[in-house]
């Protein structure tokens, strides 16, 4: 297990493979698929990183509306949620389409704030049973949840709608959800779940991100569950007195980035920090994150006041990377194609805001052991990466909505975007 070691307070440092040299350090082993180096973690000024330019972005489809998370089918065609409450259905033809027509069915959803309907993704065996999986808010702006439903997907339309879990306890405000999905192989699904919100936000007599370290709460939690939504009896605090039996690790902020690298096994989150501090972690089961007990994050607002100074702590897992300023991470994939030269392996994490002008993805170079070497950015032009996942065809496919009025949510200003190898040309 590798822990938070030591304070250290590098912001506006960047980890470049090419030109800063990585500590040797003992490795810890801590599964038959996972080595990593121990050590406290640099931090990283993202616009100061080296831009890609082996890739060229492309758009495939336009129009969509505030898009939030995608799902691919097996015939290539994608779903696509927005946060405004609709499920759409693109063709991955020639054509490259957005129907018109939303899919039928999708539950009523709570949109305020950062809630709406969120992420999708498919059962496992989608071929042959035609289960999904949406995660939505519910409620109203004193007491609102996450609720994660299946349905079948029959044509265009969903059947047998079915609540299989919702966040205990409700919270006020419409903030910090979460909400992403990753499968694991024995079928049981992962889902990040925000910590609440942020000060002066309170749950209990406290701050409500308080409710991260409590293990009586899923708030600012990664769950585990079965695909019906029945718990599983290897999860890490089952028999814990007092605590949520979906819980799966703790101790996360908003973890808007999640998951497994099909080849090595690794579990990966991104989670947004306060104002920076932001971080890509390697997800683990039963263990401590540490928000907001340690964290490289700061209040809002002009003072920058430290939420705590510490960085680390014993027993608390240390982030891979940190980023600040912050990048806003929102939506994570592991590279496993053949088409982008020396990205094998490596992380694509997407950024909300780098800037007042832009988002981008960033791409984290990993050793086969886990360990960072590098980072650069991709730069996608005026717009806010919202998701990023790669399709059936070995291509990265990115989720984006316009940077400009980007909280005018009615704007029909998300695209999907191909990012294309600069030694191909683009095609549709």
């Amino acid at each position: 297990m590798m822990v938070r070691k030591a304070r250290l307070a590098l912001a506006g440092f960047a980890l470049l493979a090419a030109n800063v040299a990585v500590p040797a350090l003992a490795q810890t082993t801590i599964s038959a698929q996972t080595t990593i180096v121990p050590g406290p973690t640099p931090v990283t000024r993202a616009l100061a990183l080296p831009a890609a330019v082996s890739v060229t972005p492309q758009t495939m489809v336009a129009d969509l509306e505030a898009p939030w998370g995608l799902a691919f089918l097996p015939n290539g065609d994608l779903l696509v949620t927005e946060l405004l409450g609709k499920l759409r259905y693109v063709k991955a033809d020639t054509s490259w389409s957005l129907e018109a027509e939303e899919i039928k069915g999708v539950p009523a959803v709570t949109v305020g704030g950062q809630g709406g309907l969120m992420d999708v993704t498919l059962h496992p065996n989608f071929s042959r049973n035609k289960l999904i999986y949406l995660s939505f808010s519910v409620g109203d702006e004193a007491a609102n949840r996450t609720r994660i439903v299946r349905a079948k997907l029959e044509g265009r339309a969903l059947t047998d709608v079915q609540t299989i879990f919702e966040v205990t306890p409700a919270k006020p405000r419409f903030q910090h959800y979460g909400s992403r999905f990753a499968w694991l192989p024995d079928q049981t699904l992962l889902i990040s779940i925000g910590d609440g919100g942020n000060p002066p936000n309170s749950l209990d007599g406290s701050f409500i991100r308080n409710q991260a370290q409590n293990l009586g709460s899923h708030l600012g939690k990664i769950i585990r569950i079965k695909d019906d939504g029945s718990i599983p009896k290897d999860n890490p605090f089952l028999n814990t007195p007092g605590a949520r039996p979906e819980i799966y690790s703790y101790g996360h902020r908003n973890s808007q980035g999640l998951v497994r690298d099909p080849v090595s096994g690794r579990i990966y989150a991104t989670e947004h920090g306060s104002q920076g501090g932001d971080e890509l972690n390697l997800i683990q089961s039963g263990q401590n994150y540490g928000w907001p007990k340690v964290t490289y994050a700061v209040e809002y607002g002009a003072a920058r006041t430290p939420i705590t100074p510490n960085q680390s702590g014993s027993g608390l897992v240390d982030p891979l990377a940190v980023w600040s300023p912050a990048i806003a991470p929102s939506g994570l994939t592991v590279v496993r194609s053949s088409k982008y030269r020396g990205w094998d392996g490596d992380v694509l994490a997407g950024g909300l805001r780098l800037d007042q002008g832009r988002g981008a993805l960033i791409r984290v170079d990993l050793d086969k052991a886990g360990k960072v070497l590098g980072q650069e950015r991709i730069d996608l032009g005026d717009v806010r990466v919202r998701d990023v996942r790669q399709g059936p065809d070995g291509y990265i496919y990115v989720l984006t909505t316009a940077m400009r009025n980007f909280r005018d949510k009615g704007q029909r200003n998300g695209e999907l975007v191909r990012l294309v190898p600069a030694t191909e040309a683009p095609t549709r």
